[in-house]
């Protein structure tokens, strides 16, 4: 492990798991983004960038779907309407790549992770 995984990792670990959530939003996102402003030499990138996002919502989606989830059913319903959404925009984008189609996914993830930082504030 190099001092860059050693840092990051002891990092992360003093995180909750909405922080945690939030930055992997915000790290999902940059990615996205870095892609959309570097198409050319970037897109190649794609399918494995957008495979980390969807694997990112398939685990938000998969913990607001549990029993222990405190969040509202409502909030609940609309975190997994997002995340069909965004399994579907992933296909889309899987199947006709373009730069502009990324917008809404970096759009949610950051407005999710914006989100999650305000109520994460309010609880403390």
């Amino acid at each position: 492990m190099n001092i860059s995984q050693t840092y990051t990792q002891n990092d992360l670990s003093g995180m909750n798991q909405v922080d945690l959530e939030s930055r992997a939003l915000i790290r999902a996102a940059a990615q996205l983004n870095s892609i959309k402003e570097h198409w050319d030499e970037e897109k190649e990138n794609l399918s494995e960038v957008l495979e980390k996002n969807r694997l990112l919502w398939t685990v938000i989606a998969s913990a607001v779907s549990e029993d222990t989830c405190q969040q509202p059913l409502e909030v609940r319903n609309n975190i997994a309407n997002l995340a069909v959404f965004i399994f579907k925009r992933t296909m889309a984008l899987l199947l006709e790549p373009k730069p502009e189609g990324l917008d809404i996914l970096i759009n949610i993830n950051l407005n999710i992770a914006k989100g999650l930082a305000l109520h994460e504030e309010s609880q403390k």
